[in-house]
């Protein structure tokens, strides 16, 4: 059954806090890179885990965007 979503719904919070968090932590690598110049296993696992966390928050967006769409969907 659908449920209509809006913005003070738990798992809207819930997805808005994780894209919050997954855009700090892709900004924070930068910095994290900087730090593990010349170890360049280091930078490499850095970068990856800034990937997965523009991914996670593009995710999180897309989701948000179906969740409060015309009244959200269960």
């Amino acid at each position: 059954m659908a449920s209509e979503h809006t913005p003070a719904d738990d798992i809207v919070y819930d997805l808005v806090s994780i894209q919050y968090h997954a855009l700090r932590a892709a900004e924070a690598h930068g910095k994290y890179e900087q730090d593990a110049h010349g170890h360049q296993d280091v930078v490499e696992f850095l970068r990856q885990c800034k990937a997965e966390d523009a991914q996670r928050a593009v995710r999180c967006h897309e989701l948000l965007g179906k969740l409060t769409a015309a009244g959200g969907i269960g």
